[in-house]
């Protein structure tokens, strides 16, 4: 699975938030991002494997 890159503009206030956490969960910034997405997309519903040859 390759990973698309994106520019993500957040105020200052919710970075500092998302630094803190990322940092308490012992991830990245982008790794908690990631997580946050996921996690959101899943108890949304919406989220769903993709098989190898779905992906490309």
């Amino acid at each position: 699975m390759s990973k698309k890159k994106f520019v993500l503009r957040v105020d200052e206030r919710t970075m500092k938030m998302v630094e803190k956490w990322a940092a308490y969960e012992f991830r990245s910034v982008n790794g908690q991002l990631e997580w946050m997405i996921v996690n959101s997309l899943k108890s949304a519903k919406r989220y769903k494997k993709i098989k190898d040859d779905e992906a490309e």
